[in-house]
């Protein structure tokens, strides 16, 4: 039997244990409604204990579905699953053999010199990839497929040194290529839904109002309802990134330095993507972000934002309770500030007991905020403004990742530009992707912003 059946079986086990006390609780209250009387000391005693071992069976099952659908999303040691390629069109599915042997470099080349016969490999792949999409590259740009790109394989071992760029990159024995400290991408991780292979603009119907239903008297109409639709659309904006390479680096460079060229391509955009998830403004060529939807819910604390407190993290969870939208991934996604504070910030003055606690039984290291899962990234700003505030205050996100729609209408595409900087002898590198941001109702979301952490 393999980790995951366990897990299921677990998880049932536990929803069915949850249900019998939940029964047993009803009972007790039915008993006591249907005689018209309070509960007896002994019955209320034995309702309070069912309530408090439902709200432990209900954290249990929070913290093995969060598992268990991580456990759905990685297989091995946080190496990302290769889907069938018929599934996503921007996946090849290239052997292992054929990843290791790729070279984005030698797909540059090719593109420089107008000549593939040296790239068969990546010239393959590259078309692979533009069929599945119904899209055909420029005569000076390819598809890079996602198998190449970060963290798929384990990075093979060289150890390199590299001083200024192109002039000086050579084998030592001290140590691999060391990669920058980065800010983290959070909301696939926290539960979004990421859609790729789009083609077109993506229209989803969306029911915006119901039929109302009344009481008439015999023989009488009812009143005329109707419903409303609305539509939910992803529409492609281009995301890019650019470097500029030496002629050298381009013939003389180690596999880990193009990996690391190439790797770092790839991550600019992807943490752009999830920082256009949260904060994108929907001007300037940008989606809009969760912050900006319409339909989310505000959680306003002062006129020039004010410290957070256990009370205003509860009315998160109330605001997305409120519109029926409290079921899913739901969990929390902040900046490190706003932990520190509330890991200082009493839920009640001289308790001891704190709003951001990771220590049972008042939470735990997985879902330390609330009973509910809580992810820390710099991609959430520090740096937003209430009032006369200045540039200080910190948001808080809070409600069901599912919602959140990040569509990706083709992988990576690299377009190779030898003009822009050529008198300095480097060829530009301008990686090309496209893609949005949607929210499937605003309000599974409720978001603070302007929460001071000073």
């Amino acid at each position: 039997m393999t980790t995951e059946q366990r897990s299921k079986i677990d998880v049932d086990a536990l929803k069915r244990e949850r249900d019998r006390l939940l029964k047993e609780a009803r009972d007790i209250l039915n008993l006591a409604n249907g005689e018209d009387r309070d509960l007896e000391p002994d019955e209320q005693l034995r309702y309070n204990e069912l309530t408090v071992a439902v709200t432990a069976r209900n954290n249990q099952i929070k913290r093995e579905e969060f598992l268990q659908g991580e456990e759905d999303r990685y297989q091995g040691l946080g190496t990302p699953m290769r889907p069938d390629p018929q599934d996503d069109p921007t996946r090849v599915g290239l052997s292992r053999e054929d990843i290791q042997g790729y070279s984005m470099f030698r797909a540059i080349r090719a593109v420089l010199n107008q000549d593939w016969r040296d790239a068969p490999l990546e010239k393959q792949a590259s078309e692979q990839i533009a069929k599945r999409l119904g899209k055909q590259t420029r005569s000076n740009a390819f598809f890079l497929p996602y198998e190449v790109t970060r963290n798929y394989l384990p990075a093979e071992k060289r150890d390199i040194t590299i001083g200024t760029e192109g002039t000086d990159i050579m084998m030592t024995d001290f140590g691999s290529l060391i990669d920058l400290l980065r800010n983290r991408s959070r909301c696939i991780q926290a539960g979004a839904r990421v859609l790729t292979g789009l083609r077109g603009d993506l229209q989803y119907p969306k029911l915006t109002a119901a039929a109302v239903g009344g009481w008439v008297a015999e023989g009488g109409a009812p009143s005329e309802s109707t419903q409303t639709f609305g539509q939910v659309k992803l529409v492609p904006k281009q995301l890019s990134a650019f470097t500029d390479l030496t002629r050298q680096t381009l013939l003389q460079s180690s596999f880990d330095v193009e990996r690391a060229i190439r790797d770092d391509l790839a991550t600019v955009l992807s943490i752009e993507f999830d920082r256009a998830a949260l904060h994108g403004s929907g001007a300037s060529n940008q989606p809009t972000g969760i912050a900006s939807q319409a339909g989310v819910n505000v959680v306003a604390l002062g006129a020039n934002g004010a410290a957070p407190t256990w009370a205003n993290i509860l009315q998160l969870e109330e605001e997305v309770a409120i519109d029926n939208a409290d079921e899913g991934r739901l969990g929390h996604i902040t900046n490190p500030k706003v932990r520190r504070k509330l890991k200082t910030t009493e839920r009640a003055t001289n308790t001891g007991i704190f709003v951001w606690n990771d220590l049972a039984p008042y939470g735990t290291p997985t879902t330390p905020l609330n009973g509910y899962t809580a992810l820390i990234t710099n991609q959430v700003s520090s740096t937003l403004t209430k009032g006369t505030s200045g540039a200080v205050c910190s948001a808080i996100f809070f409600g069901n990742w599912e919602e959140l729609l990040m569509g990706i209408w083709s992988d990576v595409e690299i377009l190779v530009d030898p003009y822009t900087a050529s008198t300095t002898g480097t060829v530009r590198i301008v990686a090309l992707m496209n893609a949005d941001i949607a929210v499937r109702h605003g309000e599974s979301f409720a978001v603070i912003l302007d929460a001071l952490t000073t």
